[in-house]
C-alpha cells in the first residue's frame, strides 16, 4: 500500500488505496474526517468521520465531499490539503 501525504493550514491529509477502495483521511490533531470511493473510481464518495467507521453521506463531485470533510473538521473546504493521487477522486 502506498500512502502520500500533504499537510497546510495544521491538517495533514494521507491517501492510499486498499484492496477495495481508495481512501483521503484528514486530521487536525482534535477531530477526523475520511471520504473513500471504490478503487475502480465509478461508485459515489462516502465521507466517513473516520477511514474505517459508518458512512455519514455519499455525493457524486469531490467539492461536496470535501465541503462536508472540512464541516466535520470545523475549517473552510479551502483549508484542506489534498495530495496530487487523490485530485482525481469523485464521478
Amino acid at each position: 500500500m502506498t500512502e502520500t501525504e500533504a499537510t497546510a493550514n495544521g491538517i495533514t491529509a494521507k491517501y492510499y488505496e486498499t484492496e477495495s477502495e481508495r481512501i483521503l483521511t484528514f486530521d487536525n490533531g482534535r477531530t477526523t474526517a475520511a471520504i473513500a470511493q471504490n478503487r475502480e473510481g465509478y461508485a459515489m464518495l462516502k465521507v466517513r468521520p473516520t477511514a474505517d467507521g459508518d458512512e455519514l453521506e455519499r455525493y457524486y463531485g469531490f467539492d461536496m465531499a470535501l465541503d462536508h470533510a472540512a464541516e466535520l473538521l470545523g475549517v473552510s473546504p479551502h483549508d484542506l490539503p489534498v495530495p496530487e493521487d487523490a485530485e482525481d477522486m469523485g464521478m
